[in-house]
């Protein structure tokens, strides 16, 4: 990948690095997501069966300390902590510290959001809820989740509770996060409400694309069928009975041993400049079975084991059956794969499918179970061998995915006894170039650009309240300075001022920090009057969380 002028090539980046977040989710998402994401939505594995396997084994803890405080200084990130499951023994790690300019130091039983990670959570509330007979996979929704619908009368009527978990609604990707991204105003039964406006990408089960808003609806499916909270049963039957004592349900939680968040964003492309504490993290309850857990190495660890054990507890009794084990981790719907580039090829995957709450992929021909989670400021990783009973985790408080990735590529390559190459020289390539071409991308685009053309109407002229039919409404007021503003009304802090683009564009300047600034376009009707109102993000490398791309606001006047 090098720097890039031209369209298709920063297209190309934007697209990989959209699969890198995750979301995330960002989660972040997301997440969320974000990155990472966030979730982020974040891919990436995995590869050509090169090598020769040799048994299973972690390495020493000084040349794993070694591998991870090189990664951590390449790439800048404060602090990170993982725990790995091999050969029968539980081993924690942590390095570095919680918060820039602090003194405090990441240990085993510090707290980091782990993003999109809650998925397999949330997955494994309703195989519980099957397990008692209270539900069943190909159950429909709507027949367990009164007023649950989608936009599409077939979709409504036929999405399982399956359906919810696998990535095959037909939404596009990331599409509805604003609901709930970074924050909001709504109800989790409220954005269940509002998801039947989303209008789908694809028709119902053609393809993948992943999405947060779906396991939101899980987790109102679980509180419809339990009669409690998604937090209160994923407490009662996962945390408590794994004696999960330092996880948190609430991304809003706060203890005195928990990680603080970073991000690089003082520059117009996010992961470029100085790293730096995030002002605005997501907050609220509504996206929490999505990706709300903050989980400890320690508590992972706990988790992890449950999973190779397939739902069995060291006492014999079981968190879920083996027969649920076996859903969690079944292949359900394909996930295309994008080439990587040639610094990291050897990580491509030669299939790649999702289960329930993770993916199902190979590792230069090793079968993994594995997920990505981020939210703003924090990026997890989980990755199962199942021929080697052996897993591990790793949790970053920064969105520094190139860590992330060097890091779980080179525990695959121990574990699995493979030849390693050096993993965080590519991914700090392949980031670098990735930026590189949103940078010049930015400039090209600013070069192109006619500040003096336009606008077409006085600034009062843009003035009123705009509705989009699943996100709400948008105020544009006229300030007491003669400059516009925005608010993004069902997302507390979204407010800022507008500056003039060209034509009938403008760009938010977004008082909150941290926020991705949109291009906001005006579309002029026949009698001079605003037709509707339309959002892009500046950034090509914008997480896709920031789904501006998806809104459609018309003058409330016009409903």
């Amino acid at each position: 990948m090098r720097p890039a002028t031209a369209g298709n090539a920063i297209e190309e980046d934007t697209l990989m690095i959209h699969r890198l977040r995750k979301h995330g989710l960002l989660s972040g998402a997301g997440a969320c997501r974000r990155p990472v994401t966030i979730v982020l939505a974040l891919f990436v594995l995995l590869s050509l069966g090169l090598g020769q396997a040799g048994p299973a084994r972690a390495g020493s803890a000084s040349t794993l300390d070694a591998y991870a405080g090189k990664a951590m200084r390449v790439f800048g990130t404060p602090g990170m902590a993982a725990v790995v499951i091999d050969g029968g023994k539980t081993t924690t790690y942590a390095w570095g510290v919680r918060k820039l300019g602090a003194s405090a130091r990441v240990d085993a039983h510090t707290i980091f959001p782990i993003g999109s990670n809650t998925k397999a959570f949330t997955a494994a509330a309703l195989a519980i809820l099957v397990d008692e007979g209270k539900l069943h996979w190909d159950d429909r929704v709507v027949d367990k989740l009164p007023g649950f619908r989608m936009y599409d009368a077939y979709a409504s009527s036929e999405m399982t509770v399956t359906d919810l978990l696998v990535h095959r609604s037909g939404l596009g990707l990331g599409e509805g996060d604003l609901m709930m991204f970074p924050t909001t105003n709504r109800t989790r039964a409220e954005l269940v409400h509002d998801i039947r406006y989303l209008k789908p990408a694809h028709s119902f089960r053609s393809g993948y694309d992943y999405d947060n808003v779906l396991y939101i609806v899980a987790g109102q499916l679980v509180e419809a069928v339990s009669g409690q909270r998604w937090e209160d049963f994923v407490q009662q039957h996962v945390l408590d009975p794994l004696e999960m004592r330092d996880t948190r349900t609430s991304i809003d939680a706060r203890t005195a041993d928990q990680v603080a968040l970073h991000a690089r964003n003082t520059t117009p492309v996010r992961g470029v400049g100085k790293q730096a504490v995030l002002a605005t993290v997501m907050t609220g309850d509504v996206f929490a079975p999505a990706g709300a857990l903050q989980v400890s190495a320690a508590d992972m660890g706990r988790w992890l084991q449950l999973q190779l054990d397939r739902g069995r507890l060291d006492d014999g009794k079981r968190i879920f059956s083996a027969a649920a084990a076996k859903m969690l981790w079944m292949p359900q719907t394909l996930i295309p794969i994008e080439p990587l580039p040639p610094e990291v090829a050897l990580a491509q995957p030669q299939f790649d499918a999702y289960a329930l709450g993770f993916e199902v992929q190979d590792y230069r021909g090793h079968k993994i179970i594995t997920h990505l989670g981020g939210v703003l400021g924090g990026v997890s990783a989980v990755v199962i061998i199942p021929e080697k009973h052996a897993a591990f985790a790793i949790m970053l408080n920064s969105e520094d995915a190139g860590a992330l990735f060097a890091m779980r590529e080179h525990l695959l390559d121990t574990l699995l006894g493979l030849p390693s190459p050096d993993w965080i020289a590519g991914y700090k390539r392949m980031f670098d170039d990735i930026h590189a071409s949103a940078i010049a991308a930015l400039h090209t685009r600013g070069a192109a650009r006619h500040s003096e053309r336009g606008p077409s109407l006085p600034l009062s002229g843009y003035a009123g309240v705009y509705s989009d039919p699943w996100y709400g409404n948008a105020t544009i007021s006229l300030g007491k300075s003669g400059t516009l503003e925005i608010s993004l009304d069902r997302s507390p802090g979204m407010r800022g001022t507008l500056e003039h683009v060209q034509y009938d564009t403008f760009r938010t300047h977004w008082a909150m920090p941290d926020v991705e600034d949109a291009y906001v376009t005006f579309a002029i009707d026949p009698d001079g009057g605003i037709d509707r109102m339309t959002m892009k993000a500046v950034s090509p490398l914008a997480d896709f969380s920031w789904d501006y791309q998806d809104l459609r606001f018309v003058p409330a006047a016009k409903h």
